[in-house]
């Protein structure tokens, strides 16, 4: 049975490649979430004024990866102490966000959040948000699979290689 996650951890391109050649990760796609305006467009969404945060939705096997270990591998990867921004990437749709789509997520993630509080496993405090899930919007069509599609992009080279450099030598057991 396969079950949901969404995230938001900065641009949804880098959170996008580290997520999808997980061991139990059936799909990944980037969107929109969080925001007030019905289907927002990259623009919008960009201008900050919808209120989106980018996000990625995770289709996943429970049986082969755990909601808790994904949530350990989003942190991972993003910078949970910092409001609004990731690198150079600012604003409330770069937001760190986890979407919950029920109690038990909630409870999940909110555990994750303090106990790496409680291991100073950052030199600041997240601010990571715990909110529940709202409508989710997918992304134009381009944005999909973007850093797959895209990997010679100056951005891509910058920001997502270096994190899928990490991903292959320190997780490589959890790779297909």
């Amino acid at each position: 049975m396969t079950e949901l996650a969404t995230i938001a951890g900065g641009c949804f391109w880098c959170v996008e490649a580290v997520f999808e050649p997980l061991k139990g990760v059936d799909k990944v796609v980037s969107g929109y979430i969080g925001g007030k305006r019905p289907n927002p467009s990259y623009e919008q969404v960009c201008s900050g004024a919808t209120g989106h945060a980018e996000a990625i939705e995770i289709h996943f096997d429970p049986s082969v990866i755990s909601y808790r270990e994904l949530l350990e591998l989003f942190f991972a990867f993003h910078d949970p102490t910092t409001r609004n921004r990731q690198g150079p990437d600012q604003g409330t749709q770069y937001r760190s966000a986890i979407f919950v789509h029920s109690p038990e997520q909630r409870k999940t993630a909110e555990a994750v959040i303090r106990e790496l509080d409680a291991d100073k496993a950052f030199p600041a405090p997240i601010v990571t948000e715990v909110s529940d899930a709202t409508e989710f919007y997918a992304a134009e069509a381009y944005h999909q699979n973007y850093y797959r599609n895209n990997p010679d992009k100056g951005y891509c080279q910058a920001m997502i290689s270096p994190k899928m450099a990490k991903l292959r030598s320190t997780y490589a057991e959890k790779l297909r």
